[in-house]
């Protein structure tokens, strides 16, 4: 499966599960928001350990996710 593939799944995935947690609260927006704040941490994570910058402290970069 390539990185592309991935990113969509794990984004189409996460867009229905905000939904279905939006529906459980009885507010789509506010699952949908939810699910924006989960995507951009994931995001972030996956990004930074494909590009070997996983890991805190790291001297010569600061702080990192």
């Amino acid at each position: 499966m390539s990185r592309s593939m991935l990113r969509i799944l794990v984004t189409v995935g996460l867009l229905i599960v905000g939904v279905v947690v939006g529906l459980i609260f009885q507010n789509v927006w506010l699952g949908v928001l939810l699910a924006a704040i989960v995507w951009l941490g994931w995001f972030l994570g996956y990004e930074s350990r494909r590009g070997n910058n996983a890991g805190v402290n790291d001297e010569d970069h600061g702080i990192e996710l």
